[in-house]
């Protein structure tokens, strides 16, 4: 038979030895927890090289040149010859006006030739029998001038005749309305069976295609500044290349040359208007679109960062450096230009600092310690980044 009051102390002496054991494990777990490892960033010198910058401006595309096209000659028209949207070539047949007219005045012209040569003969020869009887003294001097006279107006007639056929020949083939240049041809304006007067009707509107004009306005200082430049090298206004985006483009993939300085600054606006000339082959450059253009200038002392390091807040953009001590240090920049897919650095760093380029995200704050890893500053081989 079990004593109850053995079976009691059992147990208490049970619930002690658990309690002990719980006590210790809490005991053991309420130490401070270790530090996590410094987070791994990427860490790359500032990149410190010559650099070429280019001016940005806003222009406009202008083809070279545009033609109102307008007939020679009055008439119905007989037939449009074109499709209009396309592109002709200087000759091409656009519009012909009704040529039976004109082809009845030819005619006539003709005609009016042979009566005049005809009459021409006939004076040439009374000019000579009257030679012979003045040479004789057989016909008075009065009469031998007045057959001279008339024989010369015959003679004048004739040119006269021929200058006439030579119009009505013009005005025929003016009924032929020919591409002047070549470039792309607009909508007709005037249908067949409509009335074309001469050198006031506009039939179409031809703009070439290849090349293309860009022209931009250029501000006072930056204009000085390119002056001074050319001035330096012994270069001419014409030779500065640009380049050209559209807005639904990405970089600058248009290339082309300054052809023109306008011989005066606009003293309302303090611009002064440049010219490009740029090659279309694609046909993507069109009249009156918006254009983003990039003016060459001089190479330049830069500092140049990679985009990836750059971040921002609501005030400013910002890198992180690397301390001493393997500290995260940030620095506020302003950047400047893209060259090759990195950033011109204006300010805000020095040619010692070493930028953390990867691992930023793990940055929690400024003055945390990194674990770096020393890599080369990407150049442009890739795609650049846009700057977040």
């Amino acid at each position: 038979m079990h004593n109850p009051i053995t079976r009691q102390r059992c147990a208490f002496i049970l619930v002690a030895a658990l309690a002990a054991t719980l006590l210790a494990g809490c005991n053991a777990g309420s130490g401070t927890p270790a530090e996590p490892p410094p987070p791994d960033v990427a860490v790359a010198s500032v990149l410190v090289r010559p650099a070429q910058t280019w001016d940005e401006f806003n222009g406009r595309v202008h083809a070279i040149p545009t033609v109102e096209l307008r007939p020679r000659v009055s008439g119905y028209i007989d037939r449009v010859a074109y499709k209009e949207d396309s592109e002709v070539k200087p000759g091409d047949l656009l519009f012909v006006i009704d040529p039976r007219p004109y082809r009845n005045a030819l005619h006539s012209a003709q005609a009016q030739l042979e009566r005049a040569r005809a009459a021409a003969k006939l004076a040439r020869s009374k000019t000579a029998h009257a030679q012979a009887l003045f040479e004789t003294q057989a016909m008075a001097r009065e009469e031998f001038d007045r057959r001279q006279a008339e024989s010369a107006q015959t003679n004048a007639e004739v040119r006269a005749a021929e200058a006439a056929l030579a119009t009505a020949r013009l005005n025929l083939g003016f009924t032929e309305v020919r591409a002047p240049i070549a470039g792309r041809a607009g909508r007709a304006y005037l249908m067949a069976g409509n009335l074309a007067q001469a050198d006031q009707s506009i039939l179409t509107t031809l703009v070439s295609q290849d090349p293309m004009y860009v022209y931009f306005d250029c501000d006072e200082h930056s204009f000085l500044r390119y002056r001074a430049f050319a001035r330096r090298n012994d270069r001419g206004n014409h030779a500065y290349p640009v380049r050209i985006r559209l807005a639904n483009e990405e970089g600058f993939p248009h290339q082309g040359t300054v052809d023109f300085f306008d011989n005066q600054v606009d003293p309302t606006t303090g611009t002064i208007r440049v010219r490009a000339v740029v090659a279309n082959a694609g046909r993507l450059l069109t009249p009156g679109l918006f254009a983003r253009v990039q003016l060459q200038g001089e190479e330049v002392p830069a500092l140049l960062i990679d985009a990836k390091a750059i971040m921002t807040d609501q005030h400013h953009k910002y890198v992180y450096v690397l301390g001493e001590g393997n500290t995260a240090l940030r620095r506020n920049v302003t950047l400047g230009r893209q060259v090759d897919g990195l950033y011109m650095v204006q300010s805000g760093l020095d040619p010692a600092d070493k930028v953390i380029v990867a691992g930023t995200q793990k940055i929690l704050r400024e003055g945390a310690i990194v674990a770096p890893e020393h890599v080369a500053m990407e150049t442009g081989a890739a795609a650049p980044h846009p700057v977040p």
